[in-house]
């Protein structure tokens, strides 16, 4: 066994180290954690979020623009239409701020293409549209720089300014994003757009995406709308924005790698020692080396230290175990070879001088042979008993003592084996014991009391509670006693004083494991100047008594 756990197996393949594969899971992490923030669209969403925010601070300047150019020539009270829409952001308590917060997400689902509009049937209100030339060159400035198509419109709907001189007079008022700024209320929306040919190279300038951001705002002088701003402006794809922070990105990204990769070996150098040192320890154990009988050290994981400590249990158990049986089987063998040499002598005798035997000498052979044939069934028995005794499963179970202790009681007296007496015991108590078990092992000390002290032994049966600790069921006699070198060795398996009354050694042995298996033991007494006999208790906790409302 040694030599298949030292030595590598030819045929082994290579596995990967534990460094690696804290390496792998954290590079696989990290890449799934890039992909599901590109699976949710955050970044999608942020690319939008900056271009709406872009726009509506361009178009927060043009309304003003606006309405400074219209208000020399119209009167405040009476120009445009009434604002019937509440404002759809938080006020805070100062009145003077009118918010406008970024609402647009990728998921949001576009609306046909801004295509070229249309003439419109009704003719621009003059103010306006005087107001709207005199802006135009500003906004074809603005669209140079920022790339935004920006559009005027009246109070209908009519562009009366714009930063395409194609546009103007076109109407935008079928178009819900007009139609709501035109109720007072700013407005942001998603169009479709085909992308171009020319957009495609990552480096261009245009950006190749198939959705436009659209954003519509009111021209408000106090309650009423004067007009509104429309802007417009494709997004930054995914693949531009990363193309345009590369160097940054790759940057960040090599120095999250590195820390992973870091993080990845101090992680397998952490786990990785204790591991090597378990694997030593299993070694060491494998060999008997005193080294394995003791758990690592710092083993820093704590379900390693519980693999550790484990494993040190098992292996201190095994060695026990072991102990055991090799003193067992020298005991078992010592306990067959005498009568077995004794009958094996016998019979050599008997096949050799049975002709000149007398009658007398042959039957006292032949009654040699007979009880020392009967020991050995009796020790097979008993070595058969405790071999059931070590394999006992306890299963929950219950006896109440004083019923038992009376039959115990009445069945020695009739069946002659001692004087058994039984003092009071308290009503009701109960031990979790089977009541064959409770039986057996009394029983047996009431038969090594007899063995043991004669035909006029008395024993007494007694149950000792303090009513918080274990319940002690003793079993005490008046005989001569146990010896103090010999009290050290009550409990050895084979030991007894009786031989030549055909006592085994294992009565004790056996009742200390049935009593083991349900959690209770078995106690020698400490010897009493004016008491001499010999006193056993068993130790069981009580059953609870549940108390009836």
């Amino acid at each position: 066994m040694a030599s298949a756990i030292d030595s590598p197996s030819p045929s082994r393949r290579a596995r990967p180290r534990l460094w690696m594969v804290f390496a792998a899971v954290g590079v696989a992490g990290f890449m799934l954690t890039l992909g599901g923030l590109s699976f949710v669209r955050v970044y999608d969403d942020q690319l939008i979020r900056q271009t709406e925010s872009e726009l509506i601070a361009q178009g927060a300047v043009v309304a003003q623009v606006f309405r400074e150019q219209l208000s020399e020539a119209v009167h405040a009270e009476t120009y445009g239409r009434v604002r019937i829409s509440p404002w759809p952001f938080p006020i805070p308590d100062d009145k003077r701020l009118k918010p406008i917060l970024p609402s647009l997400k990728a998921s949001d689902v576009p609306l046909p293409p801004d295509e070229t509009p249309a003439p419109s049937r009704v003719p621009a209100e003059p103010l306006a549209q005087g107001a709207g030339t005199r802006l135009n060159p500003l906004l074809e400035q603005v669209r140079a720089t920022t790339l935004a198509g920006i559009r005027v419109v009246d109070t209908e709907g009519v562009v009366v300014g714009s930063s395409s001189p194609e546009v103007l007079g076109t109407s935008l008022a079928d178009r819900p994003e007009v139609q709501r700024a035109l109720r007072g209320e700013p407005a942001s929306v998603l169009r479709r757009r085909y992308a171009e040919p020319e957009d495609t190279p990552l480096a261009s300038l245009s950006r190749d995406t198939g959705i436009r951001v659209s954003v519509a705002l009111p021209v408000l002088m106090g309650d009423r709308v004067w007009g509104a701003v429309v802007l417009a402006r494709t997004p930054m794809t995914f693949a531009k924005a990363v193309y345009a922070d590369r160097w940054n990105l790759s940057a960040t990204g090599l120095v999250l790698v590195g820390a992973v990769a870091l993080m990845s070996l101090a992680a397998g150098a952490l786990v990785g020692r204790p591991v090597r040192a378990l694997v030593k320890q299993t070694r060491a154990i494998a060999v008997s080396d005193p080294s394995g009988f003791e758990p690592v050290a710092r083993p820093v994981v704590a379900e390693l230290a519980e693999l550790s400590e484990a494993l040190a249990g098992m292996a201190t158990a095994l060695r026990d175990r072991n102990q055991y049986i090799r003193s067992f089987a020298a005991n078992v063998s010592h306990e067959f070879k005498t009568p077995l040499a004794s009958i094996q002598g016998a019979v050599e005798l008997l096949r050799d001088s049975a002709d000149v035997m007398s009658p007398e000498q042959r039957a006292r052979f032949l009654a040699n042979v007979d009880a020392d044939a009967r020991r050995l069934t009796r020790l097979v028995q008993r070595l058969l008993e405790l071999a059931r005794a070590d394999s006992m499963t306890a299963t929950p179970s219950r006896v109440e003592v004083a019923p038992l202790l009376e039959s115990l009681a009445a069945r020695a007296r009739v069946d002659g084996v001692a004087d058994v007496h039984v003092a009071p015991v308290p009503t009701g108590l109960q031990l979790p014991l089977p009541a064959e078990v409770l039986d057996d092992v009394l029983w047996q000390l009431v038969t090594n009391a007899r063995q043991h002290g004669g035909e006029t032994v008395r024993v007494d049966l007694a149950v000792e509670s303090d009513g918080a600790g274990p319940v002690r069921v003793v079993v005490r006699d008046n005989g001569r006693g146990i010896s103090e070198a010999n009290r050290a060795r009550i409990f050895d398996a084979f030991f007894t004083t009786a031989r030549e009354r055909g006592g085994t050694g294992l009565g004790l042995t056996i009742a200390q494991s049935m009593l083991r298996a349900f959690g209770a033991g078995l106690e020698l007494l400490p010897a009493q100047p004016q008491d001499p006999g010999a006193a056993f208790a068993v130790v069981a906790a009580p059953v609870p008594v549940l108390q009836r409302k």
